[in-house]
């Protein structure tokens, strides 16, 4: 019987450094105690089955030879994807049976597809009988999202997802080409604090719209000003464009690279006072200097912090998703019922709020089912 094996990936929220990882800057992302566990079983034929939520795909690896979502598409070209991208390495990974849970919002801006990806890599190497580190497993993920599915994504989801410590922020520094990783200790529970998500429940597509926009728009400034990426930006950089846009799109990466390692700073010495001005001062940089919040985010700020959160921001790409604020454990339910009526009253959907903790990365469970169902 073909044996049955099961991979978890978290979730992540990034707590400060928003779209600064393809510019070459810092964040400091945290996976969290939600994900997607896959279970899997080797087939004896050429073409990987997948069932999630009820739905069902497949794909047959003969054909998955060439970059391009018309491939394979929706949600199962990211699976599809990662067979793509271990075969440009010269792996061939088997045709597998994979069933998916998850309690990931999907477009929440939670990082679903890097986990999804992450979690299939390491499925995948393993039953191709290959042993890849961390960083090769998100490297392979973000070949896949990039140059199969065609998300325009940095390196952020995928090494938050696999380099995760439990009870730890990650400091990642994107101005090599495969970035650095260092664990800071979080532990604002400590003081009687939560880390609250609240998912505005408007919804994004990273493939389309916005989110290329805004990469473009930093590619173009780099450009002008004659540096490979706006990471190591100086002020008087920022100063001397002329187009309005592109200086305001500047000046969002000089300063948020500037916030990380004040929220770094203020991490280590469990100042979550300076911590949370921090968050606020990046959600107001990513509304007034990227232009990539919404009016449910920015609503959502405004009401967590008069709600008395020490800092509050808008977390993922934008355009929709989530926000978070750091806000005493007491306090949820007010701020979940504030919300709450403030949406109803403006005839937005009901947010969703819960709260998170800083978790493990990418991993295999043990299996302790009977047989070889995967069902």
């Amino acid at each position: 019987m073909n044996q049955i094996r099961q991979w978890h990936a978290p979730a992540r929220v990034n707590l400060i450094g928003e779209h600064t990882d393809y510019s070459g800057g810092l964040a400091m992302p945290i996976a969290i105690d939600r994900g997607i566990t896959i279970k899997a079983r080797r087939r004896n034929d050429d073409t990987t089955h997948v069932w999630s939520l009820g739905q069902q795909a497949q794909f047959h690896h003969a054909g998955v030879h060439h970059s391009g979502a018309e491939t394979v598409t929706g949600w199962a070209a990211y699976l599809a994807g990662i067979a793509w991208a271990l075969n440009e390495k010269g792996i061939q990974p088997p045709a597998l049976d994979l069933v998916l849970e998850s309690d990931i919002p999907v477009g929440a801006g939670l990082s679903s597809s890097a986990a999804l990806t992450c979690a299939t890599a390491l499925a995948m190497t393993a039953f191709a009988g290959v042993t890849f580190d961390r960083e090769q497993i998100a490297l392979i993920a973000a070949k896949a999202e990039n140059d199969y599915v065609g998300a325009p994504t940095g390196l952020l989801d995928q090494f938050s997802v696999c380099f995760a410590e439990a009870d730890h922020a990650l400091l990642l520094d994107f101005s090599t080409d495969i970035p650095s990783a260092i664990s800071i200790p979080a532990q604002w529970t400590q003081t009687g604090l939560t880390l609250a998500v609240i998912d505005t429940t408007s919804r994004h597509s990273h493939a389309t719209g916005g989110y290329r926009t805004r990469r473009e728009e930093v590619e173009r400034a780099a450009a002008e000003l004659g540096i490979e990426a706006l990471g190591r930006v100086s002020l008087d950089q920022v100063v001397s464009l002329s187009d309005p846009v592109l200086k305001a799109r500047t000046q969002h990466v000089f300063t948020e690279n500037a916030r990380v390692r004040g929220a770094a700073k203020a991490m280590r010495e469990n100042n979550w006072d300076v911590f949370g001005s921090m968050l606020t001062a990046s959600h107001n940089s990513l509304r007034d200097d990227f232009h990539v919040s919404c009016p449910e985010l920015d609503a959502a700020v405004e009401i967590a912090l008069a709600q008395g959160a020490l800092g509050a921001r808008m977390t993922g790409g934008g355009f929709g998703g989530c926000a978070i604020a750091l806000i005493e454990t007491g306090r949820v339910d007010e701020l979940r019922s504030a919300l709450e009526s403030a949406y109803e009253a403006r005839g937005w959907s009901r947010p969703e709020v819960f709260w998170v903790s800083p978790s493990a990365g990418a991993r295999e469970l043990p299996w302790h089912g009977q047989g070889n169902d995967v069902g």
